[in-house]
């Protein structure tokens, strides 16, 4: 790309994960992978490693809404994306400037709990993820274990995941790619995709082994944003951000204990 060209802008709406695997980390890396300017609007500061969160420090409400502001003040948004949003005063808050931008396509990942089992969400603000900022997405990118919060029951199998995904597209309104990893399978990992024209797409892969998946979610979410500013139509930036991670997991790199995502290509890396 030209150096004179504007690259398309991104935000990500969403926690620091001080581990750097996942959250507003692992986005900027995503964004940067496809040629997108990454914004921010950190929600919360966390302490964690792959192995746990120690301690979340939340952002004040007024705070992500001056974040989101001055970016959009500034960048002409071609898409964004939301994490970890963590408490009533938050999600509200960027509901409002959801509301406000429906121009701007929008990737929800609904965060609720870590891959350790720390409470990413407060109990008391699941109501507002479901009345107030489901509808608002272009894309909700659900697992199965935060379907599950949302629905009231987990799905046990592909067949399960399909009536799943009619479900939650019929109570939001909007697309949904619902993600099977937590699927009780150890040779293949299925996604499924249902937009607003009642078409639905099923993606299955080789599960890719002795890699962590810390940031996996974020990364996925953070990939389609990607391609999404960059102009692709919804079902394409699904399929090429779901390449993308797939390649990032193939290819992992040994960083500590475990091998974890590997979000840029070290052909474009200097040693």
């Amino acid at each position: 790309m030209s150096e004179n060209t504007d690259l398309p802008v991104a935000m990500s709406i969403a926690g620091s994960d001080s581990g750097a695997g996942a959250g507003i980390q692992a986005d900027l890396l995503t964004f940067a992978a496809h040629g997108v300017f990454g914004t921010t609007a950190i929600t919360c500061l966390t302490a964690q490693n792959p192995d746990g969160v120690m301690a979340v420090q939340a952002a004040k409400p007024e705070f992500v809404s001056a974040q989101m502001l001055q970016i959009d003040s500034y960048f002409k948004l071609r898409a964004l994306k939301t994490g970890m949003l963590y408490d009533k005063g938050i999600i509200n808050a960027v509901c409002d400037f959801l509301e406000s931008r429906r121009e701007i396509p929008a990737v929800v990942d609904p965060v609720m709990v870590a891959t350790s089992g720390a409470a990413l969400l407060c109990d008391e603000a699941m109501s507002s993820i479901r009345g107030l900022l489901l509808p608002l997405a272009t894309l909700i990118t659900p697992n199965l274990d935060e379907a599950a919060v949302i629905l009231g029951h987990r799905p046990q199998s592909v067949p399960d995941m399909r009536e799943a995904a009619r479900m939650l597209n019929a109570m939001t309104g909007t697309a949904i790619l619902l993600k099977g990893g937590h699927l009780d399978s150890h040779t293949q990992v299925t996604d499924i995709l249902y937009t607003n024209d009642g078409k639905m797409r099923e993606y299955s892969d080789k599960r890719v082994l002795n890699v962590n998946t810390h940031g996996s979610g974020c990364t996925l979410s953070a990939a389609i944003a990607a391609c999404l500013a960059k102009g692709q139509p919804l079902e394409m930036a699904v399929e090429n951000a779901r390449a993308y991670l797939l390649a990032g997991m193939r290819s992992s790199i040994r960083v500590g204990r475990d091998c974890f995502i590997a979000h840029l290509d070290p052909s474009q890396t200097s040693d």
